[in-house]
């Protein structure tokens, strides 16, 4: 399953040519890529932000994770999905329009309904949200460090990530913030697959002392077999960035209650979690992570949210309150409510350990 998956996918290759020259995407549907997806993340904010995210999901794929089929009024592939968000409590974090009717791309210019607008002339990007809950106006300068998260052969799809600056505004109701911080801009394209069996995503984000910023994916099938996992470790400073994606252990030690999302999907979300590797260069990473909390429906499937931390990389410790996590899992439930005596069964067949309901 390994080798038919580095087959197909070449992003691990180009990760580990950093040279590599490769041309930026960045349009709307068309005949051949019929989804796109947009992401902006801006962790470790200053309370009561503690983070901001912009997702958008421009068709809806045949993909359990991505998926929101409460969204869908037409068809899937005339709706876009359209999440921003932050920490503290909010009732309008998603919107989902008709493509045709209410959204308009063109080039590098996406825009939702008036509410929600991206233009781009790479590197320099501009997002603005009119709403009256939350308003956004910020430029972004992307920073030419890209990673590729999938790159699939044929051009099939691919989805590359750069970090960027970003400087602006955030208005929380009556409240407006000065941002200028350190974030990540992301772009994804997919031909029309007829399915993709993905039921388990979480992606999680970390602002570090000395421009450093540090992102951890580990995706699932609906077998609970692991597609991918890795961690992504970028230093601005030397212009570096580093992939680790062999023994990397995801545990998660305590959930909430389950819940029960629009679409009908039960699913328990993480309260506490961990992250450990330790790569062949001798590399260490340990995360330990406590979620606050603030939870909220409209990635895909599931939720975003934000997380207090204890990070090491080899013998550098930091602390901080504005991790960013999204979480979805769309698994069978015997899959997400191992016991004590699974787990350790789970521990000798497959070397990334998961979650334990108590």
């Amino acid at each position: 399953m390994a080798f038919l998956q580095d087959l197909l996918d070449r992003s691990k290759q180009l990760n580990q040519t950093p040279d590599h020259q490769v041309d930026l995407a960045c349009h709307g549907p068309n005949k051949k890529y019929k989804y796109v997806h947009h992401r902006l993340v801006i962790p470790n904010l200053p309370a009561p932000l503690h983070y901001f995210n912009f997702f958008s999901m421009i068709g809806q794929p045949n993909v359990p994770i991505l998926c929101n089929p409460d969204a869908i009024h037409t068809d899937a592939l005339d709706t876009a999905i359209v999440m921003c968000s932050t920490s503290p409590h909010m009732v309008g974090q998603l919107n989902h329009y008709s493509i045709q009717k209410e959204c308009h791309f063109e080039n590098c210019n996406f825009n939702f309904h008036a509410r929600e607008q991206l233009s781009s002339t790479f590197p320099e990007f501009h997002f603005t949200r009119q709403d009256d809950e939350l308003s956004v106006d910020l430029k972004i300068r992307a920073i030419e460090l890209v990673t590729h998260f999938t790159q699939i052969r044929f051009s099939l799809a691919d989805y590359w990530s750069i970090p960027c600056w970003c400087e602006g505004t955030i208005q929380y109701k009556n409240q407006c913030y000065q941002i200028e911080s350190l974030g990540s801009f992301e772009y994804a394209r997919s031909f029309k697959f007829p399915y993709l069996p993905l039921a388990f995503l979480t992606y999680q984000m970390i602002n570090l002392n000395q421009n450093r910023q540090i992102i951890l994916v580990q995706v699932r099938d609906s077998f609970n077999q692991i597609i991918q996992s890795r961690i992504y470790y970028k230093d601005l400073e030397s212009q570096q960035t580093q992939m680790l994606d062999e023994k990397v252990m995801f545990k998660v030690h305590r959930v909430y209650p389950a819940v029960t999302t629009p679409n009908g999907q039960k699913m328990y979300l993480p309260r506490e979690f961990e992250w450990n590797c330790e790569s062949k260069d001798k590399l260490r990473v340990s995360i330990r992570g406590q979620s606050r909390g603030d939870f909220k429906f409209g990635l895909g499937a599931g939720y975003v949210g934000s997380f207090y931390y204890q990070i090491k990389i080899n013998d550098q410790e930091e602390n901080g309150e504005g991790g960013y996590i999204e979480y979805v899992d769309c698994r069978a439930l015997r899959f997400q409510e191992l016991t004590k005596e699974e787990k350790i069964l789970s521990n000798m067949t497959n070397p990334v350990p998961f979650l334990i309901k108590k």
